[in-house]
């Protein structure tokens, strides 16, 4: 008679093969806050994009398709007949060459002042709260008044500025006829607005670089100037490229300036510094061709969109070539030292 042996039953090891007890609500609910909070965190800021952004841009170019009437809120379907009579206009065109000037006039020394005044700013200079905001008191003035002001500064006849070039033995310039005057004046007016608060954000960078680095290049031997373009530069190079595309796209997009700079509001008599947003808002609310306005909006957002790509693959270009030199510049001073050290040894 055979006599069975019965093995004893062993429980298995705790893994994945052992069954997890069921979640209680609690943890499920907890589980569902930790994969959904983030979303949450950023859904208002998406949903405001949504409402503010994205729908007036898919919007305006159904409407930029149109001819369209905005009594009867409806439109004709023309094709691309907008962007052809908009490529086609003449003072497209002009308004198309005072935009990319006095762009230029602006940003350029916009951003050199700037990142000059925030060096300054960064020293161990007395008052500094006090100086801070000073550089930021011309952005809180409205746009308004700033035009008004500075377009009787610059006025043909009494306007301060040529009362000074009078004082000082100079001819009076034209302000308000000439074309590159009248882009300067109005540049002025943009620098005058936007250099204090790109200062205050280069300075922010500027104030997160650790001194060990300025000391180091002290004990190295390097002066003022040397660590500025050494040290500094590189260091708020990230912020420098936010500035540069921001200060493009609010140039390209420039309207309030030469908005107020004379009586009308025309862009001057023969369209002097009439800009591309001048000459969208008198398509639409003066020719009430809400279309071939939308077309103008739609053809500045593809040339920003442009411009802005290329600047960011440019300082992305500088960039790597400047990382590039580092390691270069590091694997020499490495192997020099090598070499150093077996002609010491030998």
């Amino acid at each position: 008679m055979t006599t069975t042996q019965q093995k004893p039953s062993v429980e298995p090891p705790p893994g994945k093969n052992r069954p997890h007890p069921p979640l209680t609500w609690r943890q499920r609910l907890g589980r569902l806050d930790v994969k959904l909070s983030p979303y949450l965190y950023i859904a208002p800021f998406w949903i405001v994009f949504a409402l503010v952004g994205l729908f007036p841009i898919i919007y305006t170019a159904v409407i930029a398709f149109q001819d369209w009437d905005l009594v009867r809120n409806t439109g004709e379907f023309t094709g691309w007949d907008n962007f052809a009579y908009v490529v086609q206009d003449r003072e497209f065109w002009l308004s198309l060459r005072n935009t990319f000037s006095i762009f230029l006039l602006s940003s350029v020394p916009q951003v050199i002042v700037a990142t000059i005044i925030a060096a300054m700013l960064d020293k161990n200079i007395r008052a500094k709260t006090f100086w801070r905001m000073g550089v930021l008191l011309p952005y809180v003035v409205a746009p308004v008044a700033v035009a008004l002001i500075f377009s009787n500064m610059f006025g043909d006849r009494y306007g301060l500025v040529n009362s000074v070039l009078n004082d000082i033995g100079l001819s009076s310039i034209a302000w308000h006829v000439d074309v590159i005057p009248s882009h300067i004046a109005i540049a002025t007016m943009v620098n005058f607005r936007w250099t204090g608060y790109n200062a205050l954000i280069l300075l922010a960078a500027m104030q997160a670089i650790p001194r060990d680095l300025y000391e180091a290049a002290a004990i190295d031997g390097a002066g003022t100037f040397r660590r500025f373009f050494s040290v500094t530069l590189p260091q708020i190079r990230p912020t420098m490229i936010f500035v540069i595309i921001t200060s493009t796209i609010g140039g390209l997009q420039i309207f309030d300036e030469p908005r107020m700079y004379d009586t009308n509001g025309q862009g001057g008599s023969n369209h002097q510094w009439e800009t591309i947003t001048l000459y969208l808002y008198k398509t639409g609310w003066g020719e009430f061709n809400f279309g071939r306005a939308a077309a103008i909006a739609w053809i500045l957002f593809l040339i920003i969109v442009a411009i802005g790509m290329l600047n960011f693959a440019v300082t992305q270009r500088l960039i790597a070539t400047d990382s590039v030199a580092r390691k270069t510049k590091k694997s020499r001073t490495a192997s020099k030292a090598k070499h150093i050290k077996k002609e010491v040894g030998k």
